[in-house]
């Protein structure tokens, strides 16, 4: 992209299955200024997930390695796996204009948030809780226990919502996407 203009950081959060992914990818549709810092995780890629895109997918020797050479603006642990963001593409991306989302849960974009106060957070709500349920199972990619899991620890999240300087609600894509892109245009003028 090449602008003279430094981008803007974004923190994107929302619980598991909200949708943010979905968002996301119409996002990237619309707007070529937006990027999606890739993070690395310990977790295993899904189907159809590649290394490099959706995450760096790494062991959990690999990602300890990354926290002792000081790699990650932030990493956290969620749902028995970690999760982190590596510092160099974020700061090069942002460098070339590019404004970066960061696609992640509570505890980074907490951190996040202390060590880049300028970053501009928006948090992604579900219609309603059963909603989030129905959307978990219909993906029909996890364990029952894991489904359970990421719905109480949605819960917990959807109670810090209000941390957020901004929450778009996901009860139709269309409009969830023009929220977003209305907040990423007046916080970068």
């Amino acid at each position: 992209m090449q602008n003279n203009k430094p981008g803007k950081l974004f923190v994107y959060a929302g619980a598991s299955g909200v949708g943010k992914g979905t968002i996301m990818k119409e996002l990237l549709k619309s707007d070529s200024s937006i990027k999606l810092s890739v993070s690395a995780t310990t977790r295993s890629p899904r189907e159809g997930e590649v290394h490099g895109r959706e995450y760096f997918f790494v062991t959990k020797e690999e990602f300890k390695q990354m926290i002792n050479e000081d790699g990650f603006l932030e990493y956290a642990q969620y749902c028995d796996n970690f999760y982190g963001t590596p510092k160099a593409y974020v700061d090069e991306m942002l460098q070339k204009g590019y404004n970066v989302f960061l696609e992640i849960e509570l505890q980074g974009a907490q951190n996040i948030l202390k060590l880049r106060p300028d970053a501009v957070s928006i948090f992604i709500l579900p219609p309603s809780v059963e909603e989030l349920e129905r959307r978990l199972r219909d993906r029909a990619t996890e364990t029952e226990d894991a489904i359970n899991k990421r719905l109480a620890q949605a819960k917990v999240e959807m109670n810090h919502a209000k941390m957020y300087k901004y929450t778009v609600v996901n009860d139709d894509l269309n409009k969830a996407v023009k929220d977003v892109l209305e907040i990423v245009n007046k916080e970068t003028k």
